[in-house]
């Protein structure tokens, strides 16, 4: 190549290296082209053109330049990962591998390792992405980027989150102007419910990134978890302000209006949400869930319209026929209201992972284990105080109501449901090396280990108890089958077992579309059979621990609510306060479904509404017969 030919050459690169820095890839593959038209041997050039035709997503024009250019150059490393690049930009992952590793033999260097372990991770080879990211560390111990991929593969993948979380604070003391590691940190965080250590972080993205407004509705989220309502809806408003397109901030402002009892202010923000995503279904039924709405015409078309359309995502739909199910309820039309509820359940139960048979054998082992004897060589262990209180059952039966009469209460401070006695429950055989599982760990633990755990509980749910009060609820209606658990944590603790006339609270959960959880109630025979296997393992827990747990029934409420009052007061060890009559007027954040329902005096509407759709229920009338039967004569004539 002459001089003149040399010179053309590098100023035809350079200006069309010029054009793609500039975002004109057209303009950089005319000038590549025009310059290989009489330069054909160029493999710069046509690495350079394989490249801009790629920025203009003319992949398949691309691949021919950059596997021509490869024939002629089959060792030249660069055109290996030029061509490894494209291919993994159209998800021919197993392709790109292929030229990744080919490129690394020819010349190994970190860049080409870290795309290779990208195309790896996206491929599903999780394993052999680490070890490429692990060597990468070990070359450049302080490579951030790295740092970063390799923790978010961790948490991927729900595994060495210690480790996970420990690269991440790393990479955000070499690099803490770099708001990405503090973003990826925060996210760690939450996933654990970390909200203290999730609110240091994110604080620190909104300082880096003050006009970023999921970083500040972020900050809101991680605020309102753990308490600080107040200062989480202004993290929201900010978002807003920043962006206030965002549908889904607008609902999370929503539910925290909800939340605080604002109810017309949270039924504007759900309504600027819809107006923002008319498609948003998980608004409509947050709309619905407050129990107290009723929803016009126009809305009920806008819903029917949009359940008919065949794109619609199926969690989407399902959020629509749950609201389409109370909007029909509301007017009396109960069969196509049951229509609507009845594919609603079916959608979700396809979506949720649950399986009965291995819930069964688990309480089976909860029965095997927690026998009289058991308990009594426990004698001693676990922490005497009886701070917390706790309030278990089948969900939609009364405990929110019965919550809130507590917590009106001078000494109780209420909470939310927790989900600590399950979660250190299944983590005591997390460090084991023999394999036990919860509740088969228990046998093995020595007695001062109870205390221990008893302490981590009161440690983790500190953070609820914003009030400081002597006591305080833990919510979680599912905890009714760690009722053993618990009592050898706290032999001394409370515990109220709500209970409902089983075919209303049965059509009560399988009316409910639940946040997370509660798998068990979206399938009528499922639902059932979790009904039967609850009564059998609380008549279990009932002889093991004789006169321990107070069995409230919903009905009773409206049968003497002030002689129900006194009653689970006197259980709890607490005066009578005349607050507690007036739960009503309580002022407190309720999360759960019943948040507006409880803000009222009592009222009896709810008792034996199952008879409106009793034609659908003949699967649960004939499998609790036995239950209803046995149940108090005042129950059965108040909702029979």
């Amino acid at each position: 190549m002459d001089k003149h030919s040399e010179d053309s050459g590098k100023i035809c690169f350079s200006r069309a290296v010029e054009a793609l820095k500039l975002g004109a890839p057209e303009r950089a593959v005319e000038l590549c082209e025009d310059y290989l038209s009489t330069h054909l041997e160029s493999l710069p050039h046509q690495q350079l053109l394989g490249h801009a035709l790629s920025k203009m997503n003319r992949f398949t024009d691309a691949e021919k330049v950059l596997r021509a250019a490869i024939l002629v150059a089959p060792d030249l490393a660069s055109l290996q990962d030029e061509l490894g690049s494209l291919l993994a930009q159209t998800d021919r992952f197993e392709d790109a591998i292929e030229c990744f590793k080919k490129a690394l033999v020819l010349t190994p260097n970190v860049k080409t390792q870290r795309k290779l372990a990208g195309a790896l991770s996206f491929s599903g080879q999780n394993l052999e992405a680490e070890n490429v990211l692990r060597d990468i560390l070990q070359q450049t111990p302080d490579n951030v980027d790295v740092l970063n991929f390799l923790a978010m593969t961790y948490q991927a993948q729900n595994k060495q989150v210690l480790d996970a979380e420990a690269l991440l604070r790393k990479a955000c003391s070499i690099a803490p102007q770099q708001a990405q590691a503090w973003q990826n940190l925060a996210a760690l965080l939450i996933d654990q419910h970390r909200w203290l250590d999730a609110i240091d972080v994110l604080e620190q993205v909104c300082i880096l990134r003050p006009q970023d407004a999921s970083a500040r509705a972020n900050l809101g989220h991680a605020r309102s978890r753990n308490g600080a309502i107040i200062t989480g809806l202004a993290d929201y408003e900010t978002a807003l302000s920043l962006n206030p397109d965002s549908a889904g901030v607008h609902m999370s402002r929503a539910h925290l209006l909800k939340t605080l009892g604002r109810q017309q202010d949270s039924l504007a923000a759900y309504r600027q949400a819809i107006a923002i995503k008319p498609d948003l279904g998980e608004a409509y039924w947050s709309m619905a869930n407050l129990k107290v709405v009723k929803f016009s015409l126009n809305d009920i078309e806008k819903m029917q319209a949009q359940v008919d359309r065949p794109e619609l995502p199926e969690a989407t739909r399902v959020h629509f026929h749950f609201s389409l199910g109370k909007a029909c309820e509301d007017q009396n039309d109960y069969d196509s209201a049951w229509q609507h509820y009845h594919k609603g359940n079916q959608l979700q139960r396809s979506l949720v992972d649950y399986d009965p048979v291995e819930y069964k054998v688990l309480l089976e082992k909860m029965k095997r284990i927690f026998t009289p004897e058991f308990i009594a060589s426990k004698a001693g262990s676990g922490n005497p105080k009886a701070a917390p209180i706790f309030i278990v059952g089948l969900p939609r039966s009364g405990s929110t109501l019965i919550e809130q009469i507590l917590a009106s209460h001078s000494q109780v401070e209420g909470t939310e449901e927790l989900h600590h006695i399950s979660s250190i429950a299944h983590n005591t055989g997390k460090f084991r090396n023999d394999g036990a599982l919860y509740p088969g760990t228990l046998n093995l633990l020595e007695n001062r280990d109870y205390a221990a755990f008893a302490q981590q509980y009161l440690k983790q749910t500190q953070q609820y108890r914003v009030l400081g009060r002597s006591y305080f609820i833990d919510k979680m209606p599912n905890n009714f089958s760690h009722i053993g658990w618990i009592k050898l944590l706290f032999p001394n603790a409370k515990i109220i077992n709500t209970r409902r006339f089983p075919l209303d609270s049965l059509l009560g959960a399988y009316k409910q579309l639940f946040a997370k959880g509660q798998a068990f109630t979206y399938d009528e025979l499922e639902l059932s059979e979790y009904y039967l296997d609850y009564t059998d393992i609380m008549e279990h827990w009932h002889k093991v621990f004789p006169g321990q747990i107070l069995d409230v029934h919903y009905e009773h409420h409206m049968d003497d609510f002030d002689a129900q009052v006194r009653r689970i007061l006197d259980y709890c060890g607490l005066d009578f306060e005349e607050s507690c009559l007036h739960f009503y007027k309580t002022d407190r954040a309720v999360k759960t479904a019943s948040s507006e329902q409880v803000r009222q005096p009592i009222y009896k509407n709810a008792l034996g509404l199952w008879k409106h759709y009793a034609e659908h229920l003949s699967i649960w009338q004939e499998d609790l017969e036995p239950v209803i039967q046995a149940l108090p004569k005042n129950v059965k004539e108040l909702a029979g």
